[in-house]
This record gives C-alpha cells, structure tokens and sequence, in this order.
C-alpha cells in the first residue's frame, strides 16, 4: 500500500517491485479496518450526542450513559485509529527538520526515524501492558458505567477493544523499527 509519494521502503509506487505478499496485504487490512471501526464509532457517538441534546431540549433532561460513554469512547476510538496513523506516517513529528536531513545525511534521517520508531514501541507497549492490567481486574470485578437500575454497561469490551488497538499499534511500530534496522543494515537509500 502507498503511503503517499512513497512507500515506506522509500521507493515511488509501483516502481517495478514485485506485489505485497499476502500476510503485508492482511495486516494492512486489520490495521486500516480498525481505523475504519474507530469511524464508525465517532459517527455513533455524534448521532447519541445530538440525541442527547435533543432530549435536554425537549425534556429538560439527558440520556443515561452520554457522558460516560462518550469519555470511554473517544479513548477506544483514538486507540483503534493509531496503528494506520503510525502505518501511513501520520503522527506528528518535524517532518521538516527530517527532509533537511534526507538530503544531506540520510543516514542520520533514519536513525532519527529508528529512534523515534523504538520510543514510539516502548511507550504503546507500555499502555497496552497497563490496560491489560486495566481489563483484568474490570472483568474480575464486574465493573460497569451508568447507574443501577437506570441502565449499566459493563466496561470490559471498551477496554478490550482498547487493549486491541494499544496492541496493533505496538506491533505496527515493531514492524516499521525492524524494516528500518533493514534498511540501515543493508545501507539502502542512504547514498547522499
């Protein structure tokens, strides 16, 4: 898959390489059907927002769940969207300062690029490993959002699909650190 004018090995596409073998062409899909989901969700959480508003003006009240839903959804769905953000070079970083660099001393571009790959790893690995902990003791103990009686939801699949996304993001910045470890290894692309 392109990530704009070039791939991640840094070549144009479609410049005589041969196709993506099956297990890069289904990653890619997992990754970009995660964000896809996250999507998804952002339009259900607008279409329960505006239901909430409707209600507070018509009734003079809100709907149950609204704001504590929103909180764990807005977290899910960041979560879920990150691995094609990392994936499609998206995250934020001084891409300027990078470009400079490209042209005068590659290699010191993607040692800066290596570095960056490595923190991003140990720091969404991080999260994961704490959600995971998160998770486990929600579903130990049962815990739920909203108000007994009125209605509850259990908090566990909002952190499972969090876990998922921590941990296809980790994986992703593992995938793109170990290309890059290639790349230098191999000297590719690193002729000023």
């Amino acid at each position: 898959m392109s990530n704009g004018p070039e791939d991640n090995d840094g070549s144009p596409p479609g410049a005589g390489r041969s196709p993506e073998p099956f297990i890069v062409r289904a990653w890619a899909a997992l990754v970009d059907g995660l964000a896809g989901l996250g999507t998804l969700m952002i339009g259900g959480l607008m279409l329960i927002i505006c239901a909430d508003i409707v209600v507070r003006n018509l009734m003079g009240g809100s709907l149950p769940l609204v704001s504590e839903l929103g909180a764990l959804a807005l977290v899910m769905i960041v979560y879920l969207q990150l691995a094609t953000t990392i994936r499609h070079n998206r995250l934020v970083r001084s891409d300027i300062v990078l470009s400079l660099l490209g042209g005068v001393a590659p290699r010191l571009r993607l040692a800066l690029e290596t570095l960056f790959d490595i923190t991003g790893l140990i720091v969404i690995a991080l999260i994961a490993w704490a959600t995971l902990g998160i998770l486990e003791r929600d579903i130990q103990v049962g815990q739920y959002i909203g108000v007994t009686g009125v209605l509850i939801l259990p908090t566990w699949p909002f952190r499972a699909l969090i876990l998922l996304g921590t941990t296809v993001a980790a994986l992703q910045f593992l995938f793109q650190l170990l290309h890059r470890l290639r790349q230098l290894a191999r000297g590719d692309g690193l002729q000023s």
